[in-house]
């Protein structure tokens, strides 16, 4: 059976929102830990919000420093949860889903293919570590206060949920990237 893996950058106060506002380095640990999503996943999730922020950029970039990252995420199976969106059309490999999110994710675990990864999208992040559908949360926690006016992973009312810690270590510029996988 696949898993699921959503790796965020978060701030010391639980800031996902916009990382390239508060994210001051990133460092070549930082960029080892992507680069082993692209090697072990090829199917990406995707929120409303970041499918469509993402779309109007990634297939268009063919050339520079992210062209490799470009690359995957253009060739990769996209699937896309929204009860908004009428279709994915604009951005190859995508397929929308408007249904049943335990669902889909069952059938998608259950398919063919490496690991499955999320782009962004902390409220599809924060659906499936509610349903029990994320196997891991992989953070790059940065010594930063992104400050208020910013979309946290968790809201102050979200419910308990215990997590272990499966690894975390240091990089350089300071930052710890933490595996953890749900109780």
């Amino acid at each position: 059976m696949r898993k699921i893996v959503s790796t965020l950058f978060i701030s010391l106060d639980g800031v996902v929102e916009s990382p390239d506002q508060w994210q001051f380095e990133f460092d070549e640990e930082m960029g080892a830990a992507l680069a082993a999503t692209l090697e072990t996943a090829d199917t990406v999730l995707l929120g409303r919000a970041t499918y469509a922020m993402w779309a109007g950029y990634w297939p268009a970039y063919t050339s520079g420093e992210d062209a490799e990252f470009a690359n995957w995420i253009n060739n990769s199976s996209k699937y896309v949860f929204s009860t908004t969106l009428d279709n994915v059309d604009e951005w190859a490999n995508s397929t929308l889903i408007k249904g049943d999110l335990a669902a889909a994710i069952k059938q998608l675990k259950a398919s063919d293919g490496k690991e499955i990864t999320i782009a962004g999208s902390p409220g599809l992040v924060q659906s499936l570590l509610a349903q029990d559908l994320l196997d891991e949360l992989v953070l790059v926690i940065h010594p930063v206060i992104a400050g208020e006016g910013r979309r946290k992973l968790f809201a102050d009312d979200s419910p308990l949920k215990k997590l272990e810690l499966v690894s975390a270590r240091p990089t350089s510029s300071g930052a710890i990237i933490a595996t953890y996988r749900p109780v």
